[in-house]
């Protein structure tokens, strides 16, 4: 007898359906699976055949054919076990297969007969409700990643056998077992406490206000200061002066934790903007994705939030030289012999450096570092990638008496504020195109959007000429100061804004190397 079950399958970021096609019939016994299967895929036999054992059920002396389509895709992990044992029992008539019709299912089955989390879950259901699939049946762990999805019904299941009761029941009874869309787990974050607040920081009044512009328009920025100077302390504050994600950036973040199965059972909606701070030991795979069909890498998971690079001279150059192309077309491609896959990675980058080996250079009293050895130190950071940083900041040592006043520092919330009231500028300003801030701007949208008077272009041929700025670090200048001018509530650029954008460019300690 013949059977079809219809499962999803994750593809990169991407996500489509598959049909698992079940055939049993009389001659020599056997199980057999085909399809482009990966180990994974091709040890289910033996853990379907054991689960259903263990789940009381004999499974005649027939041969048994198995089929995963579309047979041109690779098939990868486990939560193909579920649907196999379900065409299985359907091919034995121990199912009707009517019962079926328009439900996907997914998961792992457990040798016990229990069906184990799966990763992708969410990507899948949202294929699922494309494709106008009625029910999806899931393992019960991953019912609320599922139940984000409106608009189709979520089953959780914890065994083989609390799935065969269910696909045995009419369709009334179905509808009893429906998963509430428990929406505990998308709750704004308003009412959270924040675990950090700017409010801690004393001094640092310059590069706090140079953060405050990164985050109203997106910018890549770099911190470049002795050790102690509060570089990482303002990075990690970075998420708490960004307005909460959407409901939509919040599903694309959520989709990209799930296939990389990080995505936690109890908040199956990210809310919270990420922020990763990878080690400098950091591989090219664990950065960008890795794997024979890669799944999503640390710049991929910053997604809509922060990637925080500390120490940046130390990390590897093939590493730091992933990060071109993601720092300007905001994804990032990878080739595998699979196929090519296209992940999503708009972040804002905060990097943090010293100044050279030791930290403390120019300070004499202190460094003891050569000339030699400090421009060797920053030339570990490729031209290309530094034009790429939209703001380049020094964060000097904190004296005595910044770090012991008794002052009121102005709160995360009150920067916030003015940052979302900059983003909603640019939202009302770029509404019907394909860009949501500053920093995304190409040069042909600068000019349309950032247009400059006649004083305002005199001083950027200037500015261009004696600092011999590339075209790219010139559009940037201009973009960072189209944020500032937002900030403020200006319609057009002014020579202040300019002037203030140009010196986020200088670095005395970059420029002597």
């Amino acid at each position: 007898m013949y059977s079809r079950v219809i499962t999803g399958a994750v593809c990169g970021i991407d996500s489509r359906l598959a049909g698992v096609e079940v055939d049993s019939s009389k001659g020599m016994p056997g199980f057999e699976m085909v399809g482009q299967l990966s180990n994974e895929v091709r040890e289910a036999r033996e853990r379907v055949r054991v689960a259903l054992k263990n789940a009381r059920i004999e499974i005649p002396a027939m041969r048994i054919t198995v089929s995963i389509s579309p047979a041109q895709m690779r098939k990868e992990g486990a939560s193909y076990d579920l649907p196999i044992a379900v065409g299985v029992l359907i091919s034995l008539g121990y199912i009707p297969e009517k019962n079926v019709e328009n439900t996907l299912i997914i998961g792992e089955l457990g040798l016990d007969g229990t069906v184990k989390t799966v990763k992708g879950v969410l990507p899948i259901v949202q294929r699922a409700k494309l494709e106008n699939i009625k029910r999806c049946i899931v393992p019960h762990a991953n019912v609320k990643e599922g139940a984000i999805i409106d608009h189709i019904e979520i089953i959780g299941v914890s065994d083989l056998q609390e799935t065969i009761q269910y696909l045995r029941k009419e369709e009334e009874e179905k509808a009893q077992m429906i998963a509430p869309a428990d929406l505990t787990c998308v709750e704004p974050l308003d009412g959270e406490a924040q675990e950090v607040d700017f409010a801690d920081i004393n001094g640092q009044e310059t590069v706090k206000r140079a953060v405050e512009v990164a985050a109203a328009g997106f910018h890549h920025m770099l911190m470049a200061g002795p050790p102690g100077s509060g570089k990482t302390m303002i990075a990690k504050r970075i998420p708490t002066i960004m307005p909460e994600l959407t409901k939509e950036e919040g599903l694309e973040v959520s989709t990209i934790y799930s296939i990389a199965g990080k995505l936690d059972n109890d908040r199956a909606l990210i809310t919270k903007r990420p922020f990763l701070d990878p080690h400098h030991t950091i591989s090219e795979q664990a950065l960008a994705g890795g794997g024979r069909i890669p799944k999503p890498g640390v710049i991929s998971l910053a997604h809509r939030g922060v990637l925080f690079m500390d120490e940046l001279p130390e990390f590897r150059r093939d590493v730091l030289e992933i990060m071109r192309q993601p720092l300007e077309d905001r994804k990032i491609h990878i080739a595998r012999t699979y196929g090519s896959f296209v992940y999503p990675a708009d972040f804002m980058l905060v990097a943090a450096m010293n100044p050279c080996p030791c930290g403390y250079y120019p300070d004499r009293t202190k460094c003891n570092c050569s000339e030699g050895e400090v421009k060797r130190y920053l030339a570990r950071i490729s031209g290309p990638i530094l034009d790429r940083i939209d703001i380049m900041i020094e964060a000097p040592r904190v004296g005595i008496r910044q770090l012991s006043a008794n002052v009121k520092n102005e709160s995360s919330y009150n920067i916030r504020a003015r940052v979302m009231e900059a983003r909603e500028r640019q939202k009302m300003r770029y509404q019907g195109s394909k860009f949501h801030f500053n920093a995304e701007l190409g040069a042909a949208e600068i000019k349309q959007y950032c247009a400059l008077g006649t004083k305002e272009q005199e001083m950027m041929e200037q500015v261009f000429t004696v600092m011999n700025l590339s075209a790219r670090a010139y559009h940037k200048i201009i973009k960072v100061a189209r944020t500032i001018a937002d900030l403020e509530g200006a319609d057009a650029i002014s020579t202040a804004h300019l002037s203030e954008a140009v010196c986020y460019r200088i670095s005395d300690m970059l420029a002597q190397g």
